[in-house]
């Protein structure tokens, strides 16, 4: 079962999407990635959204761009919490994906993170956060990864420090 669902609207954008994968592993979070469009195969998103949330999905995740309307499609199709990443490109250098990320009618929300690997990672991050609300043992790695990332900050800072003679 996967408690993470992660569309793309496009393979092509597997290597800006893939870094949420990355971190989903590593906090031992399973998930199921996989391609579909809101435009292209909306019969296919919807049946993916019923099938995964049947299966015990707790979160989902669409990375989409230009007219990005895979988190709204989602959304509007399960009451589980969705989670929006924004892929850079077209016309407008993924403003438009951000924009129709972001703008939600009321009742339909999606969590809307930064564009690209950044908002990969912390739309996985948040999934962690969501799921770590019922899941103590989860709840305490995130914990350590977040004292792990505190200790890199302190060693980078003393090397700098200890370079630059301060």
């Amino acid at each position: 079962m996967a408690q993470v669902v992660i569309m793309m609207g496009s393979a092509s954008d597997e290597e800006k999407v893939s870094p949420c994968v990355e971190v989903l592993r590593s906090l031992g979070i399973s998930y199921h990635f996989t391609v579909s469009s809101a435009h292209r195969t909306p019969e296919r998103t919807e049946k993916l959204v019923r099938e995964q949330e049947a299966a015990g999905a707790r979160v989902f995740i669409c990375a989409a761009g230009m007219a990005a309307h895979l988190a709204g499609a989602v959304a509007a199709r399960t009451a589980r919490p969705v989670i929006g990443i924004p892929v850079s490109g077209g016309v407008m250098g993924g403003m438009d994906a951000l924009l129709a990320t972001v703008q939600m009618p009321p009742g339909f929300p999606v969590a809307t993170v930064a564009m690209d690997k950044a908002g990969a990672r912390n739309a996985a991050w948040l999934a962690a956060q969501i799921l770590a609300v019922e899941d103590s043992a989860l709840h305490e790695r995130i914990l350590a990864a977040r004292a792990d990332m505190q200790k890199g900050v302190e060693k980078a800072a003393a090397d700098i420090e200890a370079r630059y003679g301060n």
